[in-house]
């Protein structure tokens, strides 16, 4: 007996040397990769502190090379000018708030419908359906720009949030994206709440939906990130200044013969307050789906 032991423990011995000779041939590369995506992430990170600190410096101290990170007086009024000075800014901070929810709950609403009905629900034709949807996607959106502008000059919405809030509402990606998700729920959950004698409606919201919080977490950030951050529309769109999304106005501190610098990068920091917010609200779900996808994978 004790022969048998001290053979299977000679036997191992070797195999964990192996994995950990093995190891200590990764850990290098590991440590290179490591710094490697360290310093992209600085490089990234670099414009963010440079409009940050720009933002506190005097309008001499903005083209100073080199460039000082850190300013010598921190300089507050930029700032408090973007909320309380004639640029009207907080009219535009509402006006993208209310443009970019709204749009988000929506869209994120109308693609978990549709996203179901391509996944869960047979009907005649479903994939070649979602192939001719899903195609839309190579169409430049600039294309849709004119049949869009007359569409709603016929509707009588243009220049009105809601030739920015409709359009928005509607989202190929996030269809694409939860049905994919969708896809992978095992079909005995719901064939097991339709013998419990369940609808799709039911399904949808009390099964479907609780495992899919990770797709649309993911979903409302992009959604919405993409919504506050668009320009090209409101600027097609909107004609009254008092209807300005955050994007356009960026564009009132652009003066007749300078540039106000500092302002500008004071409202784009006060800009990137929502979109953390959301992030930091939504990241959760996601690591819970990361983790729990590593889990049973």
């Amino acid at each position: 007996m004790k022969s048998t032991i001290t053979a299977q423990r000679a036997s191992a011995a070797p195999t964990k040397t192996a994995r950990q000779s093995r190891a200590a041939g990764l850990r290098p590369g590991k440590t290179l990769l490591t710094a490697l995506m360290l310093a992209l992430g600085v490089m990234l990170l670099l414009p963010f502190v440079w409009m940050i600190s720009t933002s506190f410096k005097t309008p001499l101290e903005v083209f100073e090379f080199p460039v000082k990170w850190i300013p010598e007086q921190w300089i507050w009024r930029h700032h408090i000018n973007v909320w309380t000075g004639p640029m009207n800014f907080v009219s535009f901070y509402m006006n993208s708030l209310k443009v970019s929810i709204i749009s988000t709950v929506g869209a994120v609403a109308f693609a978990a419908l549709a996203a179901y009905g391509f996944s869960r629900v047979k009907f005649r034709g479903r994939e070649p359906m979602f192939f001719i949807y899903l195609s839309m996607m190579m169409v430049p959106p600039q294309i849709l720009f004119v049949p869009k502008f007359v569409l709603f000059e016929w509707m009588g919405i243009y220049n009105t949030h809601l030739a920015l809030i409709l359009p928005g509402m509607f989202t190929i990606f996030g269809v694409f994206l939860l049905r994919q998700f969708f896809v992978t729920v095992p079909q005995e959950i719901s064939e097991a709440a339709f013998i419990d004698g369940a609808g799709h409606l039911r399904i949808f919201w009390h099964v479907i939906l609780p495992l899919a919080r990770a797709p649309l977490a993911t979903l409302t950030i992009l959604d919405f990130s993409w919504h506050w951050n668009d320009y090209e529309n409101a600027l097609i769109f909107l004609v009254d200044k008092g209807l300005y999304t955050v994007p356009l106005g960026l564009q009132n501190f652009v003066l007749e013969n300078s540039v106000d610098y500092n302002g500008m990068m004071a409202a784009a920091t006060a800009a990137m307050i929502p979109m953390i917010l959301v992030f930091l609200i939504g990241q959760r779900f996601i690591i819970e789906g990361i983790a729990s996808g590593a889990v049973k994978g």
